[in-house]
């Protein structure tokens, strides 16, 4: 018997990993752009699935921002009938323009892979991204002075979400096209400059180069440690938000009603999650929130001095009154202080 190419046999065993404690029977999509990450990801999920007892199936996302991205789309799904996926699907989408190209595109794709989850009964959908892409996430967030959650990088589950390839490198997807007689699109986008992550790409070789190899495994293993104890944090945070809700006269939670000296008494970084979480929940716009908006509810209990309320993204206005932090819907015309 043949041995198992070394990068082949690398993939294989973190799909598997990846998907061991779903249920017999259960439907597991391969998001595939048809590019060498997720085109490996694919492959190795249509190989593993059917051993494990499981349904493999495959979603490619034609974004429509490429000339010709319409036939790669067809030809993806063409793959992916011959190979064996069920269900096989190419979705369209409309890409805004909020928040800039790169996150407009994202946040079309997923709203696709998530409806594609929905409606299929899927119970994961598996992502590409590689080793590689994890250490370019810890240094975009570096560079944006993000904190640890940035810095924590791409989890390896998040909800119907799984990324089996997080600990495997990006010579490895390539090597494991080439060793499968894949033929893997190559994204014009990968190589543009106007994207941030294109652009640090050239940066990553510069640093291989003179720190080393290991620079994007350390990288890497940062994103992990910070995360695990960021997940810790949240959850002692989570844990706190229910101690500090505003209680009415007959015992029930107020809705929306924090206790602001309970709230201050909390050690900072817990403090800061607690508000974080509250806000998100009040209905603020996740994607727009940053940490001027957090320091700003933050000074509202940590540094009081019967300031006015302060405006979050979506127009929530959060107040302080009778010792209580209350958010409700801003007044028109509101101004956004994390602008300025």
């Amino acid at each position: 018997m043949a041995k198992l190419p070394p990068a082949v046999a690398r993939l294989r065993v973190a799909v598997r990993d990846a998907i061991a404690d779903l249920p017999d029977g259960s439907l597991v999509l391969a998001a595939c752009s048809g590019g060498p990450d997720s085109l490996a990801l694919a492959d190795t999920l249509a190989f593993c699935a059917p051993r494990m007892g499981l349904r493999a199936g495959l979603v490619t996302v034609d974004h429509g921002l490429q000339e010709g991205s319409r036939e790669r789309a067809a030809a993806v799904v063409e793959w992916a009938n011959r190979v064996g996926f069920e269900p096989a699907l190419a979705i369209a989408v409309d890409v805004g323009g909020a928040g800039g190209p790169e996150a407009a595109a994202r946040a079309a794709r997923y709203a696709a892979l998530d409806e594609a989850a929905r409606r299929h009964g899927a119970s994961a959908i598996l992502l590409g991204h590689t080793r590689d892409d994890q250490a370019e996430t810890v240094l975009l967030a570096l560079a944006r002075g993000g904190g640890p959650r940035g810095i924590a990088g791409m989890r390896a589950v998040r909800g119907v979400y799984r990324r089996p390839l997080l600990g495997v490198s990006r010579a490895d997807t390539h090597a494991a096209c080439a060793e499968r007689g894949l033929e893997p699109w190559a994204d014009p986008h990968n190589a543009d400059p106007r994207f941030l992550r294109s652009a640090l790409r050239p940066a990553m070789d510069v640093l291989a180069a003179t720190l080393g190899e290991d620079v994007v495994a350390n990288l890497a293993q940062t994103a992990a440690l910070v995360g695990a104890d960021t997940d810790y944090l949240d959850g002692v945070a989570r844990e706190a938000l229910e101690a500090c809700r505003v209680e009415g006269a007959a015992g029930e939670v107020e809705a929306g009603g924090l206790d602001a000296k309970r709230v201050a008494a909390l050690a900072g970084p817990v403090r800061q999650r607690v508000l974080r979480a509250w806000v998100l929940e009040a209905g603020v716009d996740g994607s727009a929130l940053n940490h001027r908006h957090l320091e700003a509810v933050d000074a509202l209990v940590a540094a009081w001095r019967g300031q006015g309320p302060t405006f979050l993204p979506g127009g929530i206005e959060v107040r302080r009154s009778g010792g209580r932090l209350t958010a409700v819907p801003g007044a028109p015309g509101w101004s956004d202080p994390g602008q300025h």
